[in-house]
Order: structure tokens, then C-alpha cells, then sequence
């Protein structure tokens, strides 16, 4: 009898980790939602309402079990592989001609904000002690694009997910205040239309809260405002190819167990590329490019809403005072820096 017993054990199937489709079904509850506040309150971006849920979800009681246990594999994969995808299809929003309309000063303009933020960011992000890519991390995402500029480097640094889920925590803070704080600017510091659409463009960090904030001012602040995003959102690929090459470089030596190293240029990084090309081309008809549009914006708030679930606001509040001091100069040096150089180029 107990040899039978033992047989039974042996032959007994292995208890398998939860599957990706439960966390997966979450993720495509809350951006349902996110797209239900946005439709209710639209200054509320859709990304933005899908973060915010995502860092509700983990903590409201009831709930957070489920997302940090069954859930938890399939909020992952969102925050990852469904990033890469909806960061792919960003670049179907930019043309090569979109970026030589705007002029060469302009867009040495962009390129001269886009590296002080970063470098300024960084700098003071080490010196302030913050943990893991934290640093790193923050000031991708106020110098480029927000959360999905987060992600795209995270994907290549291989960055702690609690970094990450920070990161986007604090750039998507940030980015919801100025919707509000701009648009009250736009007349005290002497803009015209264009000028406080450009300037938006250049100082707010995710494209759907540049929209919101733009719209303001009207159709002329909101063209440019978009067309000046867009090339801040193009130099997204040589940021995540430089961070590759920077991690290649530092793993060099042993080779880990996996025997893998960070490829030079990430796939989804040639994926972006690939669709400014085609979209360059004028090949893809105007419905097309709506659809890709729709489906980017799904794809990046699912994944914004795993990344937000995986926010632990305890560990936030830890380094919270270091990481708020950080979140306000940048936001300076960024709003002072896009300030100046619209008030140089127009």
C-alpha cells in the first residue's frame, strides 16, 4: 500500500505557476475603465487614468491579492511584450517630413532640451542616492516620452520592475499636474497659439497628456505641440540603442548562465524605425493609420496598467522625499529649458 502511495506521488503532475490569460483579462478590465474615465472626464488621458488604476488595483483591498498573486504573470507580460508592440506602432505617428517641417532650428531645438533633461536628470537622480536604474529610468521618461519611453529602456537594462513601476509612477504624476498648471502659464509668460503649443511639446512627457494640454489653446497650439512631441518621441530609438550598448559593455567578461547579451539594437527599436520609414512612404491610407493609432493606444495603456500594478506605494513612500525632489527639478530644468529654446526659434 505504501509503495502504491508512492507511485501515485510520483506520477502526480507538478503544481504549474498561474497561467498569463488571468492577469491579461485584468489588464483589459481596467483600460475598459480607463477608456470609460477618459470618456466622462476627457482631460483625463486614457494612458493616464490606466496608470493611476493600475496603482489602485494593487493596493484597494480584495484586490491586490489577486493582482499580486494569479494575476501577477499575466500584468507582466503586459507591462512588457504588449509595450514593445504599442511602442513599435508609435512610429507610425511620425514622418521624416513631419520633422524636417518643423525646421532645423527647431529641431536642434528639441534635440538640446531632450539631452539637458536627460543628463541633468541622471545626474542628480545618482546623486541623491535613488536605488537601481531609478535614475536611469526618470530621466528617459521626462526627457523623451513618458511611461513608454520607461518601458522601451527598462526592456533593454534589464531594470528591476519596482524601479520601473516607480518611474512611471512619479513621469505620470508629474505629466497629469502640468494638464492642469500650463495652460494657466500660457498668457503670463507671453506665448502666442503656436508658441504655447511648441513649448508643450517640448516640456510635457506622454503624448496623450501633450494632447490634452495643447488643446487648450486651440488647433494651431495643438498641431505643433504634436508635430514638436513626435520628434522628441523619434530620438526614443538612438536613447535605447545607446543604453544597449552601454549595458553590452558592462556585461562584458563572464557571460551569465543564459550565455545571452542585450542586442545592439533591440527588435522593437528596428520595429519603430521600420514604421517611420513606412510612414514616410504615404503608403498606408489615412484609415490605417487611425486603426494602428487605436490600437497603439490600447496596447500602451494595457501595458501602463500592469506597470502600474506592480507599484508598491510603501516603498514609494520610503524613498518618496528623494524621489519628489527629483520629479520637481527635472520638471524645471525641462519647462526652463523648452521655455528658452521656443523663445529662441520663434
Amino acid at each position: 500500500m505504501a509503495l502504491l502511495t508512492e507511485r501515485r506521488t510520483a506520477a502526480a503532475p507538478p503544481r504549474t505557476a498561474p497561467g498569463k490569460l488571468p492577469g491579461l483579462a485584468t489588464a483589459a478590465a481596467g483600460v475598459a475603465v480607463a477608456w470609460v474615465v477618459h470618456l466622462l472626464v476627457p482631460a483625463v488621458p486614457m494612458l493616464t487614468a490606466a496608470v493611476v488604476l493600475g496603482i489602485a488595483a494593487a493596493h484597494v483591498p480584495g484586490v491586490r491579492a489577486w493582482v499580486r498573486g494569479a494575476a501577477r504573470p499575466g500584468l507582466t507580460l503586459a507591462g512588457k511584450r504588449l509595450m514593445r508592440i504599442g511602442v513599435v506602432l508609435l512610429g507610425l505617428k511620425l514622418g521624416l517630413d513631419d520633422v524636417l517641417g518643423l525646421g532645423w532650428a527647431t529641431v536642434a531645438m528639441v534635440i538640446a532640451v531632450v539631452a539637458a533633461t536627460f543628463a541633468g536628470t541622471l545626474w542628480l537622480g545618482r546623486r541623491l542616492g535613488l536605488r537601481g536604474d531609478q535614475p536611469l529610468l526618470i530621466a528617459t521618461g521626462y526627457s523623451i516620452c513618458g511611461a513608454s519611453a520607461i518601458g522601451a529602456v527598462s526592456e533593454v537594462s534589464g531594470s528591476d520592475e519596482e524601479d520601473v513601476a516607480t518611474s512611471v509612477a512619479l513621469v505620470t504624476l508629474c505629466g497629469t499636474l502640468a494638464i492642469a498648471v500650463l495652460p494657466l502659464l500660457h498668457h503670463p509668460l507671453g506665448l502666442d497659439d503656436a508658441q504655447f503649443g511648441r513649448w508643450v511639446g517640448a516640456g510635457v512627457h506622454d503624448v496623450g497628456q501633450v494632447v490634452a494640454t495643447a488643446q487648450t489653446a486651440g488647433p494651431a497650439a495643438l498641431t505643433d505641440a504634436v508635430l514638436v512631441k513626435l520628434m522628441r518621441v523619434a530620438l526614443l530609438a538612438p536613447l535605447v540603442a545607446a543604453v544597449a550598448v552601454s549595458v553590452r559593455q558592462r556585461r562584458r567578461g563572464p557571460v551569465k548562465a543564459s550565455g545571452k547579451r542585450p542586442p545592439l539594437v533591440p527588435l522593437f527599436v528596428l520595429g519603430f524605425l521600420a514604421m517611420v520609414a513606412v510612414r514616410t512612404t504615404g503608403w498606408v491610407p489615412a484609415a490605417g493609420l487611425d486603426l494602428a493609432a487605436h490600437a497603439q493606444e490600447l496596447l500602451l495603456a494595457t501595458a501602463l496598467f500592469g506597470l502600474g500594478s506592480a507599484v508598491h506605494l510603501p516603498s514609494l513612500v520610503r524613498t518618496g522625499g528623494r524621489v519628489a525632489a527629483l520629479g520637481l527639478c527635472s520638471w524645471v530644468v525641462i519647462a526652463g529649458a523648452s521655455y528658452g529654446g521656443v523663445m529662441l526659434t520663434t
